[in-house]
C-alpha cells in the first residue's frame, strides 16, 4: 500500500528502511552492505554490517570511496563506503528478476549514484535494480602487506551475498540474479566468474567492454612500495591506514602519470596510466579469468559479453590527442600491444591504416576487444553460453567509443552524459538501439536470451548494434585472426 505521506518500508535482515516514491517505483539508497572498512577495519576484507533499531532512511546514496584523478578532489569525506541502492517497480510482489549493477572506472574510479545508471526505465520494464559502491584504488586493489588482496571483489562479494539475503523483501528473486557492469565493472565480473566465495551468488552475467587488466604479485608490491615512499609510510596495513585514504587517492592519479614516463621499470602498466588493477594472488583470484574457464578451474554461465568498434576514440578525444598520432607512436603501441609476432600482423592486415588507426585499433583490441572476444569462447569453452555484440553507434566526434553503450542501455539518453553525447534531440535510430538494448539486458535477466544467437566457434555470430541493428559472423575478422591463442597476460615489471 502506498502512502503519500511516507516512503515505501521494508524491514531487512538488519533493520527496517525507509526510501521514496519515484515515477511509481520504490527506490532505497545508501544501504550498508558492510561496515565502513576504516579504523581498525581500514583495508581488512568486508565485515557484516550492523544491525538498527527504529528506522533507517534511504532515500540519499551513499558516499562513494576515495576516487582518483582530477573530478573527484571535492567529493564527499563521508567514510560509510560500502552501501548498496535498490530500486523496486514493486516491493510487495515476488520473484522478479534481479539486475546487479557493478560500476566501473579502472578500478580507481565508481560511484553508484552516476546519473547514467539511473535505474527508472529498467525497473518499469520489471526487473528489481541494484546498484553498488565498493573500494577502488590504494583501498581496494593495492597488494599491502598485512591484508587481504583484492579488497575491492571481496566488497562486491559481500554485495552479492547481501541481495542474496534480501532481494526477496523488495519483490526480487533470489534465484534469478544477473549482474552487469561496463569496463572496471565488467573485468570484476569477469573475475568473480571464477572466485570460489562467489560461486552461487549470481545466475547470469553481462559484461561490456571487458578489460585484460591483471597483475602480478610482484608488480603490485612494487606499486605499493612506491606509494608508500610518496607518502613516507611503510608499505604495511598497520603504516598505510595512518594515511588519510583521499591523500592515497591523490598519490594513485600522481603515480600513474609517473609510470607513464618510465615504461622501462613499469612495462606494460606504464601504457596506461593507472598502478592498480585486481592482483592474480594466488588467493582471491588465483588466475586469470580466460584461464579459468578454458582450464576447467571454473564453470561457465549464460554470459552477454561485448564491445563497442571504436573503444580506444573515447581516449583520444580526452586526451586531444585524436587525428594527432605519429607514426613512432603506433610503432611504439604496436610494440606494447600486439601479441606476439602482432605488429606485423597488424601491418599486413590494415595495410591501409595510417598512425591514427594502427594505434587506436591495437590498443582497443589489447585493451578491451580482444579480452571481450575471448570471454565469450572461454565461457563457452566451460560450458556456459555467450551471446556476443559489437557496438557500432557513431556518436558526433566519438565514433562508437568506450562506455557509449551506458546510456543507451540504461535508457539515460536525457541525462547529462547522455545530451552531451547524443545531443538534447538524439535521432529516432539511436532511440530505437537504446529500447532494444533495454529490452535486450530485461529479456537476458528473466530467462537467459538477450533476443539474438549464441556465439559458437563455428558461425562466431554477433549482434551489430546499430542504428540498424543486424546479426553477422564477427565483425572484427582480422584482429580475431591476429590474437588467436593470446589471451590476455597480466602485466609484469620489465625483467630486462
Amino acid at each position: 500500500m502506498r502512502d503519500a505521506a511516507t516512503g515505501p518500508r521494508i524491514r531487512t535482515a538488519e533493520g527496517v528502511v525507509e526510501g521514496r516514491w519515484r515515477a511509481g517505483l520504490a527506490e532505497f539508497r545508501g544501504i550498508p552492505y558492510a561496515r565502513p572498512p576504516v579504523g581498525d577495519l581500514r583495508f581488512a576484507a568486508p565485515a557484516a554490517p550492523t544491525t538498527w533499531d527504529g528506522t533507517r532512511r534511504a532515500t540519499e546514496f551513499g558516499p562513494p570511496p576515495p576516487q582518483s584523478g582530477p573530478a573527484q578532489t571535492d567529493a564527499a569525506r563521508d567514510t560509510d563506503w560500502l552501501t548498496l541502492n535498490v530500486s523496486t517497480p514493486d516491493p510487495g510482489t515476488a520473484g522478479l528478476p534481479v539486475l546487479v549493477w557493478i560500476p566501473g572506472g579502472a578500478y580507481i574510479t565508481a560511484v553508484s549514484g552516476d546519473p547514467s545508471y539511473d535505474p527508472a526505465r529498467l525497473c518499469a520494464a520489471g526487473l528489481v535494480v541494484v546498484s553498488l559502491n565498493y573500494r577502488v584504488g590504494v583501498e581496494g586493489f593495492a597488494l599491502v602487506d598485512g591484508a587481504p588482496p583484492n579488497r575491492g571483489l571481496l566488497d562486491q562479494v559481500a554485495a552479492l551475498d547481501w541481495v542474496r539475503r534480501n532481494v526477496a523483501r523488495f519483490g526480487g528473486d533470489p534465484a534469478q540474479v544477473t549482474v552487469a557492469g561496463q569496463s572496471a565493472g565488467a573485468g570484476s565480473i569477469a573475475a568473480l566468474l571464477t572466485m570460489a566465495p562467489a560461486r552461487g551468488l549470481f545466475r547470469r552475467a553481462i559484461t561490456h567492454s571487458v578489460p585484460g587488466s591483471h597483475c602480478t604479485p610482484a608488480l603490485a608490491r612494487e606499486v605499493t612500495a612506491a606509494l608508500a615512499v610518496r607518502v613516507g609510510a611503510k608499505p604495511t596495513a598497520a603504516a598505510l591506514g595512518a594515511v588519510d585514504p583521499w591523500r592515497l587517492a591523490d598519490e594513485v592519479t600522481a603515480l600513474g602519470a609517473e609510470l607513464s614516463a618510465d615504461r622501462g621499470r613499469w612495462g606494460r602498466i606504464a601504457q596506461t596510466g593507472v598502478p592498480v588493477c585486481p592482483v592474480l594472488d594466488g588467493e582471491v583470484l588465483p588466475d586469470t579469468p580466460w584461464s579459468a574457464l578454458t582450464g576447467g578451474r571454473a564453470a561457465g554461465i549464460d554470459l552477454v559479453v561485448g564491445h563497442t568498434r571504436d573503444e580506444f576514440r573515447l581516449f583520444s578525444v580526452m586526451t586531444g590527442r585524436a587525428g594527432t598520432f605519429t607514426e613512432q607512436e603506433a610503432r611504439t603501441a604496436l610494440e606494447v600491444w600486439a601479441p606476439p609476432g602482432g605488429a606485423d600482423a597488424y601491418r599486413a592486415g590494415y595495410p591501409d591504416a595510417g598512425p591514427d588507426v594502427l594505434l587506436e585499433t591495437v590498443s582497443s583490441d589489447a585493451l578491451f576487444r580482444m579480452p571481450s572476444l575471448h570471454l565469450a569462447e572461454a565461457n563457452t569453452a566451460a560450458g556456459g553460453t555467450s551471446y556476443l555484440f559489437e557496438l557500432c553507434l557513431e556518436a558526433p566526434g566519438l565514433g562508437a567509443c568506450h562506455s557509449l553503450d551506458v546510456p543507451l542501455a540504461f535508457g539515460t539518453l536525457d541525462g547529462p552524459t547522455g545530451r552531451q553525447v547524443f545531443g538534447a534531440d538524439p535521432d529516432a535510430g539511436t532511440v530505437r538501439l537504446a529500447q532494444e538494448m533495454q529490452q535486450s539486458w530485461v529479456r537476458f535477466a528473466g530467462g537467459g536470451d538477450p533476443g539474438w544467437p549464441a556465439y559458437r566457434p563455428g558461425d562466431r555470430l554477433t549482434r551489430v548494434l546499430d542504428r540498424e541493428s543486424r546479426t553477422v559472423p564477427y565483425p572484427e575478422e582480422v584482429s580475431r585472426r591476429i590474437w588467436a591463442g593470446h589471451a590476455p597476460v597480466p602485466f609484469d615489471l620489465t625483467t630486462a
